[in-house]
């Protein structure tokens, strides 16, 4: 099962997300998302658990618990086609709008 991270502090890396799970049962991997340019954490991560029961008992457990001050937002990962297209999040959309060039540097 795939889980969700929300609420990471910047100094979480993959080895203390991993940490954070491992009492609840074998962690398959743990990634913190990172910046594709900045690499740093972008605050959230993801933990494969094999084990079902395992996972549902560490979502259980460590949702709206804290770690270094931070409350933790964890779920269930919704698969990609489960989450709205790039351009219909809040505050998305093209970075070019609203240039009065349309965007285009000559």
């Amino acid at each position: 099962m795939k889980i969700y991270v929300g609420g990471l502090a910047p100094e979480v890396d993959d080895g203390k997300l991993k940490d954070l799970f491992t009492p609840y049962g074998q962690v398959e991997s743990a990634v913190v998302v990172k910046g594709h340019y900045t690499r740093q954490s972008r605050g959230f991560g993801f933990v494969e658990m094999p084990v079902r029961a395992e996972a549902s008992a560490a979502i259980t457990a460590l949702s709206g618990t804290r770690l270094m001050e931070r409350a933790l937002e964890v779920s269930e990962a919704r698969p990609p086609a489960d989450r709205p297209p790039h351009g219909d999040r809040k505050g998305g959309g093209s970075p070019r709008r609203g240039r009065p060039d349309g965007g285009n540097r000559h």
